[in-house]
């Protein structure tokens, strides 16, 4: 029996990086149609897949959602700074960020700033109501810029591999 212990990120073989490449564009597209691409089997394909995911190289798979098509049309940007950079502090703050829906993506950064954030929401008057209960009310920020996103030039969620 094959070990389904994933190789480092650094043992990925060129069918596994093509592989990844086509499931990073459809996840949906068929072990078949992947192996004819890669020159693997089906099961092959499966096999690598599995590994991957078990590795944590595959993350998870999801639908991408046009956020307008939803009614969350404005992108904001806010850089958060904390009042301090304790582990107490960052430990609560990314607790908030990260169990806020709104926030899409969280970073915690080098620099003057502690967070960096990427919000979703249906209008301004959404995210005043919002950036109240995130950052002006909330005694763990000490100050926060916000960015309005005018045009999402480049979104992708694909990771050159």
């Amino acid at each position: 029996m094959r070990s389904t212990t994933a190789r480092p990120p650094d043992q990925l073989d060129d069918q596994d990086r093509a592989i990844l490449r086509i499931l990073q564009r459809d996840n949906k597209t068929s072990q078949r149609a992947i192996g004819e691409a890669v020159n693997l089997s089906a099961p092959a394909v499966q096999r690598r897949i599995a590994r991957m995911e078990a590795a944590g190289i595959i993350r998870r798979n999801i639908a991408v959602i046009d956020p307008a098509s939803v009614g969350q049309g404005v992108t904001v940007v806010v850089e958060v700074q904390t009042v301090n950079d304790r582990s107490p502090v960052i430990a609560a703050a990314k607790r908030l960020f990260r169990e806020a829906p709104e926030v899409q993506q969280c970073y915690l950064v080098t620099g003057k700033a502690s967070f960096i954030l990427i919000l979703l929401v249906p209008d301004m008057a959404s995210y005043e109501v919002l950036s109240r209960r995130l950052f002006a009310d909330n005694e763990l920020v000490q100050s926060f810029q916000t960015l309005v996103v005018l045009d999402p030039v480049k979104v992708t969620l694909e990771v050159d591999v």
